[in-house]
């Protein structure tokens, strides 16, 4: 059962800017429609990449399985700060949803979506994950120990690669 949760490392970010791109669109036509009942599945979507990776995620499947193949060679990085960021989604997701939905707090709900949006798109167009930044950081100053990502350990000491 351990097994099933899950989260792959490496993650091919080929796949994961495609789930970034997918999640920055229905971001975008929440905004633009107030269907505010479409958080509902991306915060699904961020709750099952985060608990077992795209196990349970059909974006993340299709994104691993059908899209990234087709885009070449995969383009491997560590796991651990793309899970962190997938945590930092369902977070703002589930708020969002709960803010419309349930508290009727529609204005709450867009601002945390065109939060979503700006780094869903980030990551998907430029290959920029906050999330991961984020990670990194906190591993710099020790907050995340060294021995969750060790690949990560030496982040600031890495030139990033072309996209």
């Amino acid at each position: 059962m351990s097994e099933f949760f899950t989260f792959p490392n490496p993650v091919n970010e080929k796949a994961a800017r495609v789930v970034a791109g997918v999640v920055a669109a229905v971001a975008l036509l929440i905004l633009l429609t107030g269907w505010h009942w479409l958080l509902v599945p991306l915060a699904y979507g961020f709750l099952a990449r985060v608990a077992t990776g795209p196990t349970l995620s059909p974006l993340g499947r299709f994104a691993m399985r059908v899209v990234a193949p087709r885009l070449g060679e995969p383009r491997l990085v560590p796991g651990p700060p793309k899970r962190f960021a997938q945590g930092i989604g369902a977070v703002c997701t589930t708020l969002a949803a709960i803010f419309a939905l349930a508290l009727g707090w529609t204005l709450a709900a867009d601002l945390l979506t065109g939060m979503i949006f700006v780094f869903a798109t980030l990551e998907s167009v430029v290959a920029f994950c906050a999330g991961c930044t984020i990670f990194a950081a906190l591993m710099r100053i020790g907050v995340i120990p060294e021995k969750t990502c060790e690949a990560c350990a030496d982040f600031w000491a890495r030139t990033p690669e072309p996209a």
